[in-house]
């Protein structure tokens, strides 16, 4: 059997010690890298080109979801944690497995065989965008890859979202960044009584509204404290109308 490129990702060094010993019992994993916290691991991604990667799911500046979330290629993922609650969460996004620390060395062995028997599939990035927030909660950051950086958006900086084919542009302080998701992905992680679906087109940040204005024949623009001008659809004034009171 081929090698099966590994990568280590946890913000623990005793973890990734203790897991890189039990793994030299598996002559066929090669570990290609080790990563100390997410920004590591989506660049090591990148570059190493792992097949499998051991991720722990609680860690300072990005969570294990969150790396998948940037990920820009299929790859294995066994979910190494000490919190039992993330469980359910690793399987809705196709991790191969999921490892609860400490774990015995035949645990170990059957996620590798899981791993061994499994084809490599994307997971779905509404799923991974889920995942990476508690339940219930809406996202109070988006993420965006650039290459290797990644940029970090919170939600409060967000002025508005617009699709782009099979982009959403997001807009902030005047810059703007294209990220891979749907409009409507996006909309499904933000807080209702912030942004509201305007346009089929266009999310807004309701806190950036400055006035409504009439524009042609049954439609309206929507002015932004910048001076943007957004449509607004005749179903987008009626949210903003419901929401605004």
């Amino acid at each position: 059997m081929s090698s099966l490129r590994t990568l280590l990702v946890d913000d623990e060094p005793l973890a990734r010690d203790l897991l890189r010993d039990s793994l030299a019992a598996h002559p066929d994993v090669e570990i290609v890298g080790e990563c100390s916290n997410g920004f590591e691991a989506v660049k090591a991604v990148a570059e190493l080109d792992p097949a499998l990667i051991f991720l722990d799911v609680q860690m300072p500046k990005l969570s294990g979801f969150e790396v998948l979330e940037l990920l820009d290629r299929p790859v294995m993922v066994v979910f190494t944690t000490a919190y039992e609650e993330h469980a359910l969460r690793a399987f809705e996004v196709h991790a191969v497995d999921y490892l609860l620390k400490p774990f015995a060395p035949e645990r170990l062995a059957a996620a590798l065989a899981r791993v061994r028997s499994r084809q490599v599939a994307r997971p779905p990035a509404a799923a991974l965008a889920a995942a990476a927030r508690a339940p219930g909660q809406p996202m109070d950051r988006v993420l965006v890859r650039d290459g290797a950086r990644v940029h970090v958006i919170p939600i409060a900086q967000l002025d508005y979202a617009a699709a782009q084919d099979d982009y959403i542009e997001l807009w902030s302080g005047g810059k703007h960044w294209l990220k891979t998701q749907t409009l409507g992905d996006l909309e499904a992680g933000l807080d209702p009584q912030r942004f509201v679906r305007i346009h089929r087109s266009y999310v807004l940040n309701i806190e950036r509204l400055a006035r409504i204005e009439p524009h042609a024949k049954d439609s309206r623009v929507a002015i932004l404290q910048d001076g943007t001008e957004l449509p607004v659809s005749r179903s987008g004034y009626a949210r903003l109308r419901a929401l605004l009171g």
